[in-house]
């Protein structure tokens, strides 16, 4: 058996591709669920509800979706140039930092500047400190061909410690009462709420409008063209005349920049300071969401919706029915791997020699 690239995928392959990766979803969480001792359609029902079946269902889907967006699209970006940043858990924690460092109640660096002028401060920030974080592994990659999935996996452990060192030291909150935790965000600073008595916040629109601009990016600029150039063959792009250091420098600024700011509206619209367990994965989960929607910004928007819908079902559902939580990790895992096998099965056919 080997495999043969199709020279033009049907439409009819386009379409059956994602409907078996979703049937083939279902099937394996469903035998899950019976092994469990749980009835199908009850299981099913309540993850759905527990999604989108109320106002609070929706939005904290959506709330938990926000920062999935920005993870989502800082991972689409840099696998589109080949440059494979594993590092946006560590890039979203930097930018939380730098947000409660320039706008924190005790003792922030811009205490002094109105809101208006804080408040961009603190993106600008946050974005740097991501973008500065993959800028190191981006130029050793360029420069020296080190790996840089190596180099960016490593830099979260080191974040996460410099993060737990702090909050145990000069960044730690004197109201906490021994709790690691930073000081808090100034409250002029903090995000408006979308939905009242909800913890959705504003942030979704920003991420939503970033999710438009990147698809601009890619799709009408010429440095969107020199990205997806180099991402397709780099030596190709460079013989061509693409400035291939210069356009990975840019990726890693861009990437970095989008994790960082997911840092920043997590502690802007949700937390209000920084915790250790402030991102349960969320720089990780960017990677699988990426991939589900096939390293397309809009699809990026897709993609987190679905995953976050799934993570927040799955809690109530849990409760009612007794089946783990755990059941939302194998959907989604299952899910990318099945999306993947899908989309190679478009290109290339199955042939038995």
């Amino acid at each position: 058996m080997r495999l043969e690239k199709r020279q033009h995928p049907s439409a009819v392959a386009c379409i059956a591709a994602p409907v078996g990766a979703v049937l083939f979803t279902l099937l394996v969480s469903s035998l899950l669920v019976l092994w469990a001792g749980a009835p199908l359609g009850p299981t099913y029902a309540l993850l759905l509800h527990g999604a989108l079946g109320s106002v609070f269902a929706l939005t904290e889907t959506l709330t938990r979706a926000t920062p999935l967006i920005l993870t989502g699209l800082a991972a689409a970006l840099a696998f589109r140039a080949r440059l494979f940043n594993i590092g946006a858990e560590g890039q979203l924690y930097a930018g939380a930092l730098a947000a409660v460092a320039v706008g924190g109640m005790h003792g922030g660096v811009g205490l002094d500047w109105p809101p208006g002028l804080l408040f961009p401060a603190l993106l600008l920030a946050s974005a740097g400190a991501g973008a500065l974080l993959l800028l190191g592994p981006a130029l050793l990659r360029a420069r020296l061909g080190v790996d840089e999935v190596v180099t960016t996996l490593l830099l979260n452990f080191i974040v996460l410690l410099l993060v737990s060192a702090l909050l145990d030291g000069p960044m730690k909150d004197p109201l906490s009462m021994g709790w690691p935790q930073s000081v808090a965000l100034l409250r002029d600073l903090e995000l408006a709420r979308l939905v009242p008595r909800t913890r959705l916040h504003t942030g979704l629109l920003g991420a939503l409008a970033l999710a438009l601009v990147l698809w601009a990016l890619l799709r009408r600029t010429l440095p969107g063209f020199d990205i997806r150039a180099v991402g397709a063959n780099a030596r190709a792009a460079a013989f061509a005349g693409v400035p291939v250091t210069r356009t990975v420098v840019l990726v890693a600024l861009l990437s970095g920049g989008l994790a960082g700011l997911a840092g920043a509206i997590e502690v802007a619209g949700r937390t209000g300071y920084v915790t250790l367990d402030m991102s349960p994965g969320y720089g990780y989960g960017g990677i699988v969401i990426a991939m589900l929607a096939g390293l397309h910004p809009l699809g990026v928007v897709a993609a987190a919706i679905f995953v976050a819908g799934v993570l927040v079902g799955a809690d109530s559902m849990s409760r009612a029915v007794g089946v783990p939580t755990y059941l939302a990790d194998v959907i989604v895992a299952t899910a990318l791997l099945a999306v993947l096998v899908a989309t190679q099965l478009t290109q290339y056919r199955v042939v038995r020699q």
